[in-house]
């Protein structure tokens, strides 16, 4: 599994929305300055966040993005999810909700490797809040 750059900006996002929370709603010029990441490319981020419901934006001369939840409300893995669409290792088949079932799933000997290596991942993920990152405490 590797994680792609759509991810590890729209977790520098919202870490940045975070350390300027107190700031309201903060410009996409402004966040796109201090990250070094395109506008073009932010925006297409931002736009699945606010989608997605974890930020909030708001239009005019005053207006830019913020965190919905307090920073500890955010886990890494709904970020994460959200943005690569799942974290599942391997890409066969009966990993992802709404997936059918790989027909040899009853004979892979490596599916049950694969099912735990994904329960880890998720549940790690799950356990790392926005917070932590700010805080450092991972």
């Amino acid at each position: 599994m590797m994680i792609s750059t759509k991810g590890t900006y729209a977790l520098r996002v919202m870490i940045d929305l975070a350390q300027h929370a107190n700031e309201g709603y903060i410009s996409l010029k402004s966040i796109a300055e201090r990250q070094k990441i395109s506008m073009k490319y932010l925006e297409t981020i931002v736009s699945l966040l606010n989608k997605g419901g974890l930020v909030l934006s708001l239009r005019g001369k005053d207006g830019g993005y913020m965190l919905k939840r307090p920073a500890e409300e955010y886990c890494i893995g709904e970020i994460l999810r959200l943005t690569e669409g799942g974290l599942t290792p391997v890409s066969c088949h009966g990993f992802s909700e709404g997936e059918r079932e790989c027909e040899n799933v009853d004979r892979c000997l490596t599916f049950p490797m694969w099912q735990k290596l994904d329960t880890l991942i998720n549940e790690y993920l799950d356990k790392v809040s926005l917070r932590d990152l700010l805080d450092g405490n991972v």
